[in-house]
């Protein structure tokens, strides 16, 4: 057969049955493999923390485990996407999301069982699900990225600059990520008319919409923008680097900040229930905050630790997240307002 040639039409025919009845998703994108006694685990958080963390779970259990991460493009939302399409047919185990808002979206489509055991304990109650279905951990905060040469990191500056032109401010576009968590947050708080009108504000003051956060985060610490919209993993990374740039807390009206943890939860309809309570109790440990914190995203640990093992930026950020809005209040906003900015950015 030539290799160029046009596929038989009976294997197009197959390939579009699959995708219209759902199980196109696990001919297409059958990406998980192992044996029938591996956890099967779906990764949003990044493969560089969450990897090591995983493997060491797996050789202090014996439980083998084989993880499917997202990818940068997709920020968590393919990851959701499959596990609603999966649901009559779950192949994970274990959803570790790199955020919450989305984990939401899986209990409204009844993806998720619940389980209270000791992790979920020791998580503060506005970091979890009441029914037990998902448990947030190890936190990002959302903050205001500062370049130090061109302005002042203080909150007299920074209301300045917020009340006229907006052309040297940047924000990732809302459509994915914490950017979408934040709106949803908003829209929780303001009402969706307000946020429309507020946006539509930005925009004609000239805020720039750029791909994601580490665009921000590049564009302030070139001086390119002056201040921006990041988190405080992205944050961190130009610090590091050594590049004149400094964080404030967004703080909302109320003076509450925006403190978006991980969370864990399992899916309904596992036949591993035993091997995945153990994973997410080890999760959701103090060990594993303590790791994510010592890392160089400094994770905000939400459950009680020594605060003598935090370095002092994570500190500092654990005293920010003291005042963190109550995430599980949000659950209802995420898809009214991804509807909204669908209409806005998609049409």
């Amino acid at each position: 057969m030539n290799p160029h040639s046009n596929p038989p039409t009976t294997v197009v025919v197959i390939v579009f049955v699959l995708i219209a009845t759902g199980w196109g998703i696990f001919f297409l994108n059958d990406t998980v493999t192992g044996s029938e006694d591996s956890l099967v685990v779906y990764c949003a958080h990044d493969s560089a923390f969450s990897e090591p963390i995983l493997r060491r779970f797996e050789a202090e259990t014996g439980i083998p485990i084989v993880v499917r991460h997202d990818t940068e493009a997709t920020k968590s939302l393919g990851l959701v996407n499959l596990l609603i399409a999966e649901k009559d047919h779950p192949r994970c185990d274990v959803f570790w999301n790199n955020q919450v808002l989305g984990t939401m979206a899986l209990k409204d489509e009844n993806v998720l069982a619940e389980y209270r055991g000791p992790g979920y304990e020791r998580i503060p109650s506005r970091f979890k699900d009441p029914d037990g279905t998902w448990t947030g951990f190890a936190a990002r905060m959302r903050v205001y990225i500062v370049n130090t040469n061109v302005m002042s990191a203080d909150e007299q500056s920074l209301q300045d600059a917020l009340a006229g032109d907006l052309s040297r401010m940047a924000i990732a576009k809302p459509l994915f990520g914490t950017t979408l968590s934040h709106y949803s947050l908003l829209w929780h708080l303001w009402g969706g008319e307000a946020l429309e009108q507020w946006h539509h504000d930005t925009r004609s003051r000239g805020v720039r919409e750029v791909p994601g956060n580490a665009v921000v985060k590049n564009l302030v610490a070139e001086g390119v923008c002056h201040f921006g919209w990041t988190d405080t993993d992205d944050f961190f990374v130009a610090r590091d680097d050594g590049l004149p740039v400094a964080a404030l807390p967004i703080r909302l009206e109320d003076g509450t900040t925006i403190c978006l943890p991980n969370s864990v939860a399992i899916i309904r309809g596992t036949n591993k229930l035993n091997q995945a309570q153990r994973l997410v109790d080890y999760l959701l440990s103090e060990q594993v905050e303590l790791e994510l914190a010592a890392s160089v995203s400094r994770q905000i640990p939400l459950g009680p630790v020594d605060p003598q093992l935090l370095s002092p930026d994570v500190r500092q950020l654990s005293d920010w997240a003291q005042s963190a809005y109550d995430v599980t209040l949000l659950g209802g906003s995420r898809q009214d307002c991804l509807k909204w900015l669908e209409s806005e950015y998609l049409r």
